[in-house]
């Protein structure tokens, strides 16, 4: 590989901190940037999923710190913040990828399922934004990446909660772009489609609340199905955009929302 691509890719002296880093596109998501270089700052509310992220960090030699972190609550999101300047001594990457996902049609939700998802998809982004946007802007660089989703893009039914949320992390990263970039800070987000994760394991369960495998894989091949690739996402297709996103390689991009969703929604 040519070193000018290997520069552009290379997150080497950098800090990332990562949100969601417990499981699925989190945890795929730190591990990567941990490869390309960056001392990533582990964040999720699951102290036991965090630790075995660690864990797969630094298996392939990359370097993680952790700080358990309820991205609902304002106050923990600026400790978090914090915590990550102290440690790496600078801040340059911020991936809010925290969310949760439930179903009910809309004459049935309640104001505890939308207070919950609300909480987390949105506010937990925006807290996450406002915190290293502080940062970032004395800093004179940076890049805050949002994880919006599919379902901003196209009518689900029982999701309506859910997309709300999601269609305005993606607005919220638009007016983000235009507030913080002439300090130099760049903010996008990706709408990932279906991807193969612990938080779409809901639609597998049988009524034991097990994982039934028969479900699971006629989900899968649904999904593939209705992809124009014939493909299923897996955290890697996040991961990857992620990364691109993170490093130099995307300086000129911002204020855009990335779909890797295998084609099933083209706005």
């Amino acid at each position: 590989m040519h070193a000018d691509i290997e520069k552009a890719f290379d997150l080497s002296a950098r800090v990332a901190v990562v949100t969601g880093a417990a499981s699925g596109i989190g945890r795929q998501a730190a591990i990567t940037l941990a490869q390309a270089g960056a001392l990533v700052i582990l964040a999720d509310i699951d102290a036991v999923g965090l630790a075995e992220t660690a864990a797969q960090v630094r298996a392939t030699g990359g370097k993680a710190a952790i700080r358990q972190t309820d991205v609902s609550d304002r106050d923990a999101v600026e400790a978090l913040t914090a915590y990550a300047v102290e440690t790496g001594g600078r801040l340059d990457v911020w991936a809010n990828i925290a969310g949760v996902i439930l179903t009910a049609p809309i004459v049935d939700a309640t104001e505890a399922q939308i207070d919950r998802v609300l909480d987390i998809n949105l506010k937990g982004t925006y807290w996450g934004c406002a915190a290293a946007a502080r940062v970032m802007t004395a800093q004179g660089s940076g890049s805050i990446i949002n994880i919006s989703s599919a379902g901003a893009d196209f009518p689900a039914p029982g999701l309506s909660i859910y997309a709300m949320s999601k269609a305005a992390v993606a607005m919220l990263t638009r007016i983000l772009a235009h507030e913080v970039g002439p300090q130099g800070v760049r903010a996008n987000a990706i709408a990932p489609g279906f991807i193969d994760t612990p938080m779409v394991t809901y639609r597998m369960r049988g009524p034991d609340g097990a994982i039934d495998q028969k479900m699971r894989a006629d989900l899968l091949a649904a999904r593939a199905q209705g992809s124009v690739l014939g493909l299923t996402g897996e955290p890697t297709d996040i991961a990857y955009a992620i990364l691109y996103l993170a490093c130099d390689a995307s300086r000129f991009v911002t204020g855009q929302v990335i779909r890797p969703n295998g084609g099933v929604a083209m706005p």
